[in-house]
């Protein structure tokens, strides 16, 4: 196929940069200082992949974007930004863009996406084609942040879950946020305005964790007193996010794995079968392979959880976020605490970034809302934090074994998502040990 490209951007030594390198890979490139030049050049040069800038003067990338995709077959786009939000990412994604990168763009980088999509070009014309994806949906403001490559991924990642009801699997350590992520995909999908239902598997029974999701008929067990419907029937079109999947009995794992299949669940109690069209979202800490070996686990059901798979990296594998969350954070926190907090200083945002946070998101909240408890002027300081122990952080006096040992204690029963007994397999102590250590 032909392999045309058209570069926009209104800064002319980006766009050169640009167009040397592409051409020097062989491909035929023109470039376009402005959205509006760039459609005027559409049906002259029939380029098959445009890459643009999203803020310029005039029409936006994104604009430029729902043109092409509305007016032109057989084109696609890569989009570039400097604003690495997740509502741009989001955006294009949703749009139907091929990619999305942010700025300062690696003109390798750029080359290495290109020849990607030419590839998968060549491939797709030697497969048959698959049916649209469902719909579009209204783009509420999200509420995650961050700038790693990582989330950056996640966040097209949920663009592209915009346009389907794909089930989904979310995997992390405890505290990073899996949640935000399972509604973020819910309220960015066509069906936001149905419900979401989060429903914590580790909280309930089996009789009442069925109950809940299937709901039950009168007589079904003790203290059912009439029939009740269930989550599924409730939401409609709408999410059940099953939060902590991984803790689940087999026999719940069989009826799920019915539900996924076949779209159909039995009441508690009932012999008639009822329907859902609810998209489900699954979220675990846990390592979930390790519980199909372990045979506690059904492996049909994990593939059939993780049609699309998002692993949500670890606070302290991302640490150039932490300042951009702390702040973010800070936002909503002064609201709640009505404290006229209005910055972290450097040497606290320093310190922040070198914890290991290993309670991850929640724990840098909980920080950070005693912080601005306890700072008695606008900035928060490093001795406003408590982290890891009951020590302020700037206190480093206590440099004995036992207290060094206690923190390495909490930090792996963070990272163990406060599972005790897996705590005192790893550091190869007994839990009374361990106890004494995390009082």
């Amino acid at each position: 196929m032909s392999q045309r490209i058209l570069v926009v951007d209104d800064d002319t030594d980006a766009l050169e940069v640009y167009k040397t390198r592409l051409t020097h890979a062989g491909f035929e490139v023109e470039t376009a200082e402005s959205a509006e030049k760039a459609l005027g050049r559409l049906k002259a040069f029939d380029p098959t992949l445009i890459i643009t800038d999203v803020r310029m003067s005039g029409m936006t990338g994104l604009e430029l974007l729902d043109k092409v995709r509305t007016a032109t077959e057989g084109v696609d786009v890569v989009v570039m930004t400097g604003h690495d939000d997740m509502e741009t990412a989001v955006s294009a994604m949703k749009s139907g863009a091929f990619d999305f990168l942010v700025k300062p763009v690696d003109p390798k980088a750029l080359q290495g996406i290109a020849e990607r999509y030419f590839r998968e070009q060549d491939l797709a014309a030697d497969t048959p084609a698959m049916d649209d994806l469902e719909g579009e949906g209204a783009l509420p403001q999200g509420k995650l942040v961050g700038r790693d490559p990582s989330m950056i991924e996640i966040y097209k990642t949920i663009g592209v879950l915009a346009r389907n009801r794909a089930t989904v699997l979310v995997r992390g350590e405890t505290g990073t946020g899996k949640e935000v992520i399972a509604r973020a995909v819910h309220e960015h999908s066509a069906h936001s305005t149905e419900p979401f239902i989060a429903v914590n598997c580790t909280a309930l029974t089996d009789t009442l964790l069925e109950s809940e999701l299937f709901g039950h008929v009168k007589g079904a067990f003790t203290g059912a007193v009439g029939s009740r419907k269930g989550y599924f029937e409730l939401a409609g079109k709408g999410t059940i996010f099953l939060d902590e999947i991984g803790d689940t009995s087999p026999d719940f794992q069989t009826k799920l794995l019915r539900v996924l299949q076949e779209r159909q669940f039995y009441p508690v109690g009932g012999e008639e079968p009822r329907t859902t069209q609810a998209r489900v979202i699954a979220a675990t800490h846990q390592p979930m392979e390790d519980l199909i070996r372990e045979g506690t686990f059904r492996e049909d059901l994990y593939f059939r959880l993780k049609v699309v798979e998002i692993s949500v990296p670890p606070l302290r594998e991302r640490p150039a976020d932490i300042e951009v969350m702390a702040n973010a954070l800070l936002g909503r926190i002064r609201e709640e605490t009505h404290r006229d907090v209005r910055r972290i200083s450097d040497d606290a945002v320093a310190m922040l970034t070198e914890y290991e946070w290993p309670g991850n998101v929640r724990e840098l909240e909980n920080a950070l809302m005693r912080a601005a408890i306890v700072a008695r002027g606008t900035v928060i300081g490093p001795d406003h934090f408590l982290l890891g122990d009951s020590r302020p952080v700037g206190d480093s006096e206590d440099l004995s074994m036992s207290t060094a040992m206690a923190q390495h204690a909490r930090r792996v029963l963070g990272r163990s998502g406060g599972d005790r007994k897996a705590t005192a397999k790893l550091l190869g102590i007994t839990q009374k040990e361990l106890d004494s250590h995390c009082t």
